[in-house]
């Protein structure tokens, strides 16, 4: 492996030991998102993902050791919207695609589309505006957040971005 390939393997752990204690590096409030399917770009306002459909997860945060209450829609219904609908002429296409969710603070995580379309993964994966009924506050407007998992170290505060990509490129 070359020191391109070596450096790309230690920066994650520099960034990882700066968040000690659950700290989270100060970042701008996610006012928009941007999704990007099949490279076209679309931004929706937090009012137009709050008019589609909404679905109210109850999650346990292992961070905050606490049951939290989120609303938003889900990110399958979003992608079906903005140009990545599932049915059969998409599954292979969707077996081989993946996406990147961003925040302002470019903290990011990765999910295979199969992983947040409800037909194919029990988790719910959402857009959240809302929090125990209440705006999410220092989390932005809007936060990704994923019933599925365990710990919440793929829900990202602060969404800003969602880029959808093919294994196959």
């Amino acid at each position: 492996m070359g020191s391109a390939g070596a450096h790309a393997q230690t920066a994650p752990k520099a960034e990882m030991g700066a968040m000690t204690g659950h700290d989270h590096v100060p970042a701008a409030p996610s006012t928009s998102l941007t999704l990007t399917i099949d490279g076209k770009a679309t931004t929706l306002s937090v009012a137009e993902l709050q008019a589609m459909p909404q679905k109210t997860v109850t999650v346990h945060n292992e961070h905050a050791k606490a049951d939290e209450t989120y609303t938003g829609v889900l990110l399958g219904d979003v992608l079906a919207k903005y140009g990545f609908p599932v049915d059969k002429t998409t599954q292979r296409k969707m077996l081989r695609s993946y996406l990147v969710a961003e925040g302002t603070d470019k903290y990011w995580v990765l999910y295979s589309v199969t992983e947040v379309e409800g037909s194919e993964h029990d988790g719910n994966v959402i857009v959240a505006t809302s929090m125990n009924g209440k705006p999410l506050g220092a989390d932005g407007q809007l936060k990704l957040v994923d019933s599925g998992d365990r710990k919440p170290q793929r829900w990202v505060r602060n969404l800003n971005a969602i880029t959808v990509k093919s294994a196959d490129n």
